[in-house]
């Protein structure tokens, strides 16, 4: 049923400074301002590459401001697309799973997953701009990554032989990547479990629990992402470097909004997403255009 992971939503309480965070980071670009009712809150929404950034302002009672008064800022929800928001809605209603229809949207209700507020909207195909590419992952981290994988599969109609299974000594942690249209895409939930509450992940688990962790976003040039952090003097991290130079960072959460985000080089995550010949075929390209 998912074809794409189309947005984040971040809460605030200060609008005019994410806004800027968005654009200096990201290359965002206002497409609306509006208000979502059954979250309480207004809503600026920011396209980057071909996906969106829902900045969301707690306007009185309700789920952004209780996470906010909460949490401060930080990764309120993530946004899925489909093909057909009627039919999607008939499936969930055909297996018992609850949500609200608003604007367009399926905001499922929080009970029927991990920790993950979800919203799903109708697939857009859009111009991309900006600094990335899109986001294709957001990280949902869990104490039970099976459970979480079979309860995904069924509510979000995923074909579970597409799964990768992906487990990490570096971060602590063991689980899978729900790919919704592998192989032409890289969307997906990462699900993680955690097996080290020493690392990082591990001590955010162990205090929020079950809930959205970080996302990931892909772009053509890692390296004039981390410019533009530089001119913010934003902290990040360099994680990975090979022969055709940066290959993926870390935004701190300090850097932006509350958030841990993710930047890796075009079709470099197939690395470790089940097709790492792929990913070394991308390099080799890249290093052909520069030496060329």
């Amino acid at each position: 049923m998912l074809k794409r992971v189309d947005r984040v939503q971040i809460a605030v309480s200060e609008r005019d400074a994410a806004e800027r965070a968005c654009a200096e980071i990201f290359g965002a670009e206002v497409l609306r301002r509006d208000e979502v009712a059954t979250l309480g809150a207004s809503r600026t929404t920011m396209q980057a590459g071909t996906s969106l950034f829902e900045i969301l302002v707690p306007e009185g009672p309700g789920a952004v401001e209780d996470f906010v008064n909460k949490w401060g800022s930080g990764l309120f929800g993530a946004g899925f697309s489909v093909a057909d928001l009627d039919q999607a809605a008939a499936y969930l209603g055909e297996i018992g799973i609850a949500f609200k229809r608003a604007a367009g949207q399926l905001f499922l209700d929080p009970e029927t997953t991990f920790g993950l507020n979800a919203v799903i909207s109708v697939n857009h195909e859009r111009a991309p701009l900006g600094a990335i590419r899109w986001i294709y992952e957001v990280t949902n981290v869990v104490g039970d990554w099976r459970a979480a994988a079979d309860r995904y599969a069924q509510i979000f109609a995923l074909d579970s032989s597409k799964f990768c299974p992906i487990t990490s000594k570096d971060f602590g942690y063991t689980g899978t990547l729900t790919l919704f249209d592998s192989p032409a895409r890289l969307d997906r939930i990462e699900i993680a479990e955690i097996t080290d509450d020493g690392q990082a992940m591990g001590r955010f688990h162990k205090k929020r629990g079950d809930s959205l962790y970080m996302f990931f976003v892909e772009t053509d040039d890692v390296q004039a992402l981390a410019a533009r952090l530089d001119a913010r003097g934003a902290r990040y991290a360099a994680w990975r470097r090979d022969e055709a130079g940066l290959a993926e960072i870390f935004i701190h959460p300090s850097a932006f909004l509350g958030v841990l985000v993710g930047v890796s080089r075009t079709e470099h995550a197939w690395l470790w997403s089940g097709d790492a010949e792929r990913s070394r075929r991308a390099t080799q390209r890249l290093i052909g255009r520069k030496s060329g």
